[in-house]
């Protein structure tokens, strides 16, 4: 038990994210991936918490193990302070340089960080007979240590009308995008309404699976928010940074001049 605890504090260090300052992100970056929950612009929705895409450790084999071993199973946390469980990097998978920036439509992958993590890529693949999510039974997204056609990912312009001419510019931060899958084109989601319980508390499937609305445009469910830290905050992050005070929430109209009545000089 003395080790069981020893390992879920490592896993609960906190880490310091990347602070990009044009705004971007960048190969070598560390960072969340938050779901943002349920859109407020409809509100007849059921209401959903902002989630993290974080490691779901089997605590079965850490007694045997002194880092996370492959396969790892991924889930969604309610915990959004970054940490070593929910610290995911964006690295390279064409060639591309540490600093340069991702930009839509281009190929990357996500691995945990180094160390007790075990330096694991986020993968999925098609569901099989034997390969599947336990409660959804859609894709099944998950962590292995070898690196693969099945970890590529991308992202997406959220708007599908604008995607095609936003492909190829830089991602910006902390803005909703699509984190979608090269091998199955499936873009990342989470289920709110498919939980359980782990020694975190209780947490929430990943899957692969693309939900569109009456629209044909995705559904919050697959929203993401590729979220870095906050340079005036250890450990912060700009996800959860309050929104400026505005000192004059609404402008002051000047008094209107009123003009005296001219005077006819006789």
């Amino acid at each position: 038990m003395q080790k069981l605890g020893s390992f879920k504090d490592d896993l609960l260090n906190k880490t310091e994210l990347a602070k990009n300052a044009d705004g971007h992100i960048h190969f070598g970056d560390s960072v969340l991936l938050i779901n943002p929950g349920s859109d407020q612009n409809h509100p007849s929705d059921p209401l959903r918490s902002p989630m993290a895409l974080t490691m779901n450790i089997d605590q079965n084999r850490f007694m045997t193990s002194k880092q996370v071993d492959s396969p790892c199973d991924v889930c969604g946390s309610a915990n959004l302070t970054p940490c070593v469980r929910n610290t995911f990097l964006i690295t390279s998978i064409d060639g591309s340089c540490k600093g340069d920036p991702l930009r839509y439509g281009q190929n990357f992958t996500l691995r945990t960080l180094e160390g007790v993590t075990g330096q694991l890529y986020l993968t999925s693949d098609m569901k099989l007979f034997l390969k599947y999510a336990k409660k959804s039974r859609m894709q099944l997204v998950n962590l292995i240590d070898q690196l693969s056609f099945l970890s590529c990912w991308q992202v997406l312009y959220l708007d599908p009308q604008m995607r095609l001419e936003y492909d190829g510019y830089p991602v910006p931060a902390n803005v909703k995008v699509l984190i979608n899958h090269v091998r199955t084109n499936q873009a990342l989601a989470v289920f709110q309404q498919h939980s359980f319980w782990t020694m975190f508390g209780r947490e929430h499937e990943i899957t692969t699976h693309t939900f569109f609305d009456p629209h044909r445009a995705e559904e919050d469910l697959n929203h993401w928010i590729i979220v870095t830290g906050d340079p005036g905050v250890p450990h912060g992050t700009l996800f959860q940074r309050p929104p400026p005070i505005c000192e004059d929430p609404e402008p002051k109209k000047e008094p209107s001049q009123e003009y005296p009545d001219c005077i006819n000089q006789k």
